[in-house]
């Protein structure tokens, strides 16, 4: 394994006891530029509503969450809650542009890229489209997990090609809370500086699904266009998760309840 220093994270938002980082998409790359350069490894999560929404319930997720390198405003409701806390220079970073920024600035710096995750054909055509977008990118893998856990002998196979292969940075693209939960066990198995979980940004990039139209995005409406694209599979998602995280969010806000960072 490399030398790697500790991060130093930034200042971070309390969203119902998760830490959300107080960034905005230039800052976030400016943090993942100095941190590559260093090899600090560590791993970034893209949080929304969802994800703060299953870290009520697993404290052991909400750990994973809240000892992130970076923790980015996956969702415009992360972005006006810190807003709510005085953090005026937050905006969304949201997965699919963060992974865009990444690629363009490792055609800058050359650092090579490992994609893990998505459903069949996936990665593949991700790698694909990518290089296509950004000649020069360097892909040095790509895996597609099968939708158990991994055997031994998988584990075993997939940490000496990461061994072969060195990549600078590991995207995972599998549903929260999977992909977190991955990187956090396996960051210290696995030879890279830094681990990415960004989810669907594997189906958006690999042109397997539609992204929501910039309007949608800042109005905060997101949620409705994913869940008239795939309404059997998000409809619980949403129409449980959206209103009882207002409820807490507006709790969290009044004073009435108290969460805590370290839970």
């Amino acid at each position: 394994m490399r030398n790697e220093q500790k991060i130093e994270r930034p200042a971070r938002v309390n969203v119902l006891g998760v830490g959300v980082s107080a960034i905005n998409l230039d800052s976030a790359v400016r943090l993942i530029a100095e941190a590559l350069a260093q090899k600090r490894k560590g791993y970034v999560c893209v949080t929304g509503v969802h994800g703060v929404s299953e870290a009520q319930e697993d404290p052991a997720f909400r750990e994973i969450l809240n000892h992130a390198f970076l923790n980015t405003p996956d969702g415009m409701p992360m972005v006006w809650m810190g807003r709510a806390q005085g953090f005026g220079q937050m905006a969304r970073v949201y997965g699919p542009d963060l992974m865009l920024r990444v690629c363009e600035l490792s055609c800058e710096k050359g650092y090579s890229h490992f994609f893990y995750g998505g459903g069949q054909g996936v990665a593949e055509e991700l790698k694909n489209r990518l290089q296509q977008r950004f000649p020069g990118l360097k892909v040095v893998g790509t895996y597609t997990p099968p939708f158990r856990p991994l055997t031994a002998d998988e584990e075993d196979a997939l940490t000496r090609h990461l061994l072969e292969c060195k990549p600078d940075i590991f995207w995972v693209g599998l549903s929260t809370p999977k992909q977190e939960k991955f990187m956090a066990s396996h960051i210290d198995k696995l030879t890279a500086t830094l681990f990415f979980g960004v989810g669907a940004a594997f189906d958006f990039h690999a042109g397997r699904l539609r992204q929501a139209p910039r309007w949608m995005q800042r109005a905060g409406l997101e949620w409705l266009f994913r869940l008239c694209c795939e309404p059997r599979r998000l409809w619980k998602r949403y129409l449980k998760n959206n209103p009882l995280f207002v409820f807490r969010a507006v709790g969290q806000l009044a004073g009435l309840r108290k969460y805590s960072l370290d839970q």
